[in-house]
């Protein structure tokens, strides 16, 4: 499980917009010329965190007031301790932190795609049904449950799975930035308990699951389990935990509801022509698969193209040096499962591996060294003091980083390819 069951943040299976606009909007206000306004009072400390122990009753009441049985809640949470592992996991998300081809490569491993084959064969009455009823493709459910759980195969190891309402209601209490996410889990696996839908019985460990309190093969959230979650082999249960046709319905009823398309790829490996425009690859911008095969873009591998109206955006996740990909709008829904780019992608690329489709035909810039974490957070420090939004400095490069290191690299004459390097945080650093 470990790097290879998710995190579950707000970003995970879902997004937050708005708030990261409201907060421009207030700094623009305030900036703005003109405005007469009176000085601000000084703001008061913050007020100090409240104990886990009075934090654990604020919980309880909360979850009683929200479907949970008393009983169910103060057997749950009563005397319960934090856990302090699971937040020092907050700061340690691999999908974020890792070199791309590091995190790739743990998941993308002859073992897992033979496995995954192994599985695929296994299962073929099941996937045929699914794909059948849902549109999505067997090879992109088995991708999912191999990246999320090598296909359920550490479930059952106590030394990676957590009791999933112990580490929920530490991140409740422990992660004052998103308390509000982690109760509403919280409260979603206690309903989940109180009314018998996991199979404990099966469950020597109790409802276990991933540090951030996912779910089962695939890995669902609870919340994301009450709304998504089926029951596929007919037994009356949603059970994501011991039935694989039960999960991967699951999966793909998820992936249909965030708009997967039947019958289209999430993309492939390109090959960009000499001296291309690495601008070009903004992760925003659509173009044709005509309009880019006009730039001199190519599938690395022969494959048919359907559809030359089809759009496509492209991405260089390691900057010009590296791989290259098209992605179609699949890929979008993928990263609605996990929005890191390196999840996602190793995705794509075992589902391709599980269908037979060779591996990349450019390597990574394996020579380079990845960014500390202090460097990560010190190269979007240096970018937002020159006016580049990099949505925060967290450590994590995502695409709002990327994309201010674009616009960095442009305004220096450098390839715009968004990939973080110790050469370009050393140029940042001296520059003028």
């Amino acid at each position: 499980m470990d790097d290879r069951i998710k995190s579950a943040s707000p970003s995970r299976h879902g997004r937050h917009p708005g708030l990261c606009a409201f907060r421009l909007g207030i700094a623009a206000l305030a900036l703005a010329p003109g405005l007469a306004v009176a000085a601000p009072e000084p703001a008061p400390p913050p007020a100090p965190a409240p104990s886990f122990e009075t934090c654990r009753t604020d919980l309880i009441a909360w979850a009683t007031a929200h479907d949970v049985p008393q009983a169910v809640a103060q057997a749950q949470l009563g005397g319960l301790e934090p856990d302090p592992d699971v937040l020092a996991a907050t700061q340690n998300q691999g999908e974020f932190v890792r070199p791309i081809w590091d995190y790739i490569d743990a998941s993308v491993t002859p073992a897992r795609i033979e496995a995954g084959q192994r599985k695929l064969a296994a299962l073929a009455g099941p996937l045929a049904a699914i794909e059948t009823q849902y549109g999505v493709d067997r090879y992109t459910l088995v991708a999912f449950w191999g990246v999320e759980s090598t296909y359920g195969t550490v479930l059952d190891n106590p030394g990676v799975v957590k009791p999933v309402v112990r580490s929920l209601a530490t991140l409740s209490c422990g992660d004052p930035t998103r308390a509000a996410y982690w109760r509403d889990e919280l409260t979603a696996a206690l309903q989940i308990l109180a009314r018998d839908e996991a199979p404990l019985d099966r469950m020597p460990g109790g409802l276990t699951g991933s540090w951030a309190g996912a779910l089962g093969h695939t890995q669902f959230m609870p919340t994301v389990y009450q709304r998504h979650a089926v029951d596929f082999d007919g037994d009356g249960k949603r059970d994501i935990w011991t039935s694989a046709p039960d999960a991967l319905a699951s999966t793909a009823n998820y992936l249909r509801a965030h708009g997967w398309r039947s019958g289209e790829g999430w993309g492939y490996e390109v090959v960009l022509p000499e001296g291309f425009d690495a601008a070009r690859a903004d992760e925003t911008t659509p173009r044709s698969l005509a309009a880019w095969r006009d730039l001199g873009v190519r599938p690395a591998h022969d494959r048919p193209i359907a559809d030359d109206s089809a759009q496509a955006t492209l991405i260089l996740p390691a900057g010009i040096r590296g791989p290259a990909f098209l992605l179609r709008p699949n890929f979008a829904v993928i990263l609605r499962y996990n929005t890191a780019l390196a999840y996602a992608l190793t995705v794509a690329l075992l589902s391709d591996r599980l269908r037979g489709d060779p591996g990349l035909s450019r390597d990574w810039p394996r020579g380079d060294r990845a960014l500390t974490g202090d460097e990560r957070r010190d190269l979007q420090t240096r970018l937002t003091e020159r006016g580049y939004a990099t949505g925060g400095v967290d450590g994590k490069i995502g695409p709002k980083t990327r994309a201010a290191l674009r616009a960095y690299q442009g305004s220096q004459g450098l390839p715009a390819d968004g990939y973080a390097d110790p050469a370009l945080l050393e140029r940042i650093r001296t520059a003028p």
